[in-house]
């Protein structure tokens, strides 16, 4: 309770109706744009892997959500030459939940090796809870909470159960019932508008005059890109082979399975999949051109700088700054416009200081509308290709895209990158890390 001084001083100083001082919002929402970070709170990370990417019902769909995110954590830990007991705590993305089991989070730290005492927490922010992970484990870090964390996420939509609506009560007692698909319902539909994210997706192409032919010619682009990355193992110092065990044996999954099963050929003859709100609209939209369904999961341990040196680990990057935004639920295929320049000011850096970029491609029309409204050069995103040619296991997705760009980075001996991921409700995140030497 207030004490009768402090509510006769909280007139005085202006504060609203909630009890506090009318400025704080404003306040609030520049803190991070002028406050520097202590010296050795510094997040950064000193390990990362992925699985590979299973296609929907593909080589992983024998394998939990929650059991991905296990090999993932195990490896990233692995990798950064650490006791598994040493992570306080660990952020794990995941969004088609149902039938996971309690606190996936915790299913996937148990599994990866972690001690008993590993806080877990389950991210949900739709296809950015990777990314948002990512963030909260930094800000632990640069906060002091935290010196040594974890930070992924997982998806097995291949595992995602379908639901029995009216099952419990007010129920079936005489005729059919309705199956609801729980990964459409939970991960690929707008909850506002009732329609699935495709629609949205058209309208961003009518709206940034994207024909099909840019989407084709930039879905076939990546489908290149990724074929070529795959080849010559660009991929390989980031994916963390999984082993299926069966009656014949051993299986080892150390490829992502997308890329070799497109006919690029096809593409362009494709019918279009989504039905435009505005029915004067033609249609452009395709499967081909829209990420697919996917599982695979991916971590990172994150340390304060200062830990990192007392330990002996060797840092492979600095996370720079992080952002999010929001507008209409309808436009959230743009959202990454909104959170990149956030995270770029936050960072004291503008577009023309950045050496790569990952979009993640839930559409081709993402990928190309977010590069028209921010002017980049397509020779800087997405190098190895994105999602629409690699798959977007969405619970992992925001951390995959990280993974990606910091190998990047130092594959071609690059800096600054950033990486800029929308999700479902019209948000994005957004994050932009610095390689180091």
């Amino acid at each position: 309770m207030h004490s009768s001084s402090a509510l006769r001083a909280s007139r005085h100083v202006g504060l609203g109706l909630t009890g506090l001082p009318a400025t704080l919002g404003r306040r609030a929402c520049h803190f991070s744009s002028y406050q520097k970070i202590p010296a050795g709170r510094e997040a950064v990370i000193v390990s990362a892997a992925r699985t590979p990417i299973g296609s929907f019902g593909g080589s992983l769909a024998e394998v939990k959500g929650t059991k991905l995110g296990s090999i993932a954590i195990a490896a990233a830990v692995q990798r950064a030459g650490i006791p598994g007991e040493y992570v306080q705590e660990a952020y794990l993305g995941s969004v088609c939940q149902a039938n996971l089991g309690q606190a996936p989070a915790r299913q996937a730290v148990m599994g990866g090796g972690l001690g008993q005492s590993c806080v877990a927490t389950t991210v949900n922010k739709v296809c950015a809870s990777g990314m948002k992970a990512t963030a909260l484990a930094a800000m632990g870090i640069q906060c002091g909470l935290n010196d040594i964390t974890v930070a992924g996420g997982f998806e097995s939509m291949s595992n995602v159960p379908y639901y029995l609506e009216k099952g419990r009560f007010g129920g079936y007692r005489y005729g059919n019932g309705t199956l609801v698909d729980g990964m459409v319902h939970d991960g690929l539909w707008d909850a506002y508008g009732n329609f699935h994210m495709g629609v949205a997706a058209e309208k961003c192409a009518h709206d940034y005059d994207i024909t099909r032919e840019d989407q084709d010619q930039h879905a076939i682009d990546n489908y290149l890109r990724a074929r070529d990355a795959i080849r010559k193992g660009y991929f390989n110092a980031e994916i963390c082979p999984v082993t299926i065990t069966g009656k014949k044996g051993n299986i080892v999954i150390s490829e992502d399975e997308e890329p070799s099963k497109v006919k690029i050929e096809k593409i362009k003859t494709l019918r279009t999949a989504f039905k435009p709100q505005n029915e004067s609209q033609e249609p452009s939209v395709t499967a081909a051109t829209s990420s697919s369904l996917n599982d695979g999961g991916g971590a990172m341990v994150i340390m304060s700088a200062a830990r990192a040196k007392e330990l002996g680990v060797k840092p492979l990057a600095r996370i720079v700054s992080y952002a999010d935004a929001e507008q209409a639920p309808v436009d959230f295929t743009t959202a990454p416009s909104l959170a990149i320049p956030k995270a770029l000011k936050y960072a004291g850096l503008t577009v023309s200081d950045i050496d790569l970029w990952e979009i993640n491609q839930a559409f081709s029309v993402v990928s190309l509308a977010n590069m028209k409204i921010l002017d980049l050069d397509p020779t800087k995103v997405d190098v190895a290709g994105g999602a629409v040619a690699l798959g977007h296991p969405i619970g992992c997705s925001g951390a995959r895209i990280i993974i990606t760009l910091l190998h990047n980075l130092r594959r071609l001996d690059k800096t600054m990158g950033c990486a800029g991921i929308c999700n479902g409700g019209g948000g994005a995140s957004a994050i932009v890390i610095e390689r180091l030497n």
